[in-house]
This record gives structure tokens, sequence and C-alpha cells, in this order.
């Protein structure tokens, strides 16, 4: 047995990956999707969703058939923001809100379809994401406000209604069943904005 320093094999630094394996080159590297696309966040595609928000009398409802969460979490998120530099601390209140107000449109959906109802959990969370857009610009807007007043009524108002008839329009188009309910169906959309905008304006 030989203990001389130079008979030991001596390899580079850097001349293997850890574990033995093969060095990943460059081009597995450019082969790679992008991360986002991993995660399945598609900005381009919330842009469109949130852009036909923004039109209260002609809600585009193709973009809309695809549903994702990643678009509600950013206006969730925004809501939360604005509320706070208004000085409300508010994330977990509006996240469950957010969650109780999906659930409840969703039971309350399916008990009018019946049978003829399609529309998942999934898809109802995401149309009731989307449109709370007019109520983080209310709440954007009441930064800007005085305190107390009916004008925070007739705007908070305004942004209610439009909220409303965004959802009502893209629950009827989402799912099958819901033309002949649109009244009642509005009407749960009415209550769930309408406490969103209380937590805004109050």
């Amino acid at each position: 047995m030989s203990f001389e320093i130079g008979s030991a094999p001596t390899a580079s630094y850097g001349s293997g990956a850890i574990g033995g394996g093969p060095v990943p080159s460059a081009a597995n590297f450019d082969e790679e999707p992008p991360l986002l696309d991993e995660l399945g966040i598609h900005p381009d595609q919330i842009l469109r969703k949130t852009k036909s928000i923004l039109n209260p009398f002609r809600v585009n409802s193709d973009v809309h058939m695809d549903s994702d969460l990643s678009g509600p979490m950013f206006l969730y998120i925004s809501l939360c923001l604005f509320q706070l530099l208004a000085g409300k601390i508010q994330f977990g209140v509006i996240l469950g809100w957010i969650v109780v107000s999906s659930i409840f449109l969703y039971v309350v959906f399916n008990m009018l379809a019946g049978r003829n109802g399609n529309l998942d959990l999934h898809s109802c969370t995401s149309v009731v994401g989307y449109c709370l857009l007019p109520v983080v610009m209310l709440s954007a807007i009441s930064l800007f406000l005085p305190q107390g007043g009916g004008i925070r009524f007739v705007i908070s108002g305004v942004f209610v209604i439009w909220a409303t008839r965004a959802c009502t329009n893209l629950m009827v188009a989402v799912a099958r069943g819901g033309e002949e309910h649109r009244g009642l169906i509005a009407y749960a959309c009415f209550l769930i904005y309408t406490l969103f905008s209380l937590l805004v304006i109050f």
C-alpha cells in the first residue's frame, strides 16, 4: 500500500456534475419551457380576460371558457394592497369572502340549473375573481374620496352594478342552464359585490 502524494488520480474542478452525472449542455436549457408556463401562469391570457371585464355592456365570454386562478389571485392581492394603503389590514377577510362567495354562487347556480348545470367550482371561482376588477378600481378611487358623504355610496353603487352585470353575463355564458334564471343569478352576484364594496367604503 502506497501513500505517495501523487498516487491518487486527480480530477479537474468542475469537470463533472454533482453525483457523477453528465454535465447539462446549454442546448438542454434552451429547450425548457418558460417558468411561467410551467406554473400555469399566462400573462397574455390574464390581460385578455381583464380587458374583457372593462366593457360592462359587452363582456367577451369566449376568453373565459378556459378558467384559471392566477388572474383572480393578482386582483385579490391588488385589492388587499389598496386596502392596506387605506389603513385596513384585511388580507384574511377578503380571501375568506372570495372563497365563501365562490362556493355560494356555485351552489346557487347548480341548484337553479339542476341537471342542466355544468358549472364547476374552479370556473365559478375564476369568474368571481375576474369580476372583482370593478371593486379593485373602486378601492383605488376611494383613496382619493372624502370620508363620509353620499358620493362614496353613489360611486360604489355604479361599480357594484358594473361587477354584477359582468359576473351575471359570464356565468350565463360559461355554464349551461342559466339563461332562464338570469334574474336570480344577478341577485346573488349583486349580494356578493355589495359586500365587497361595503368592505371598501367603510
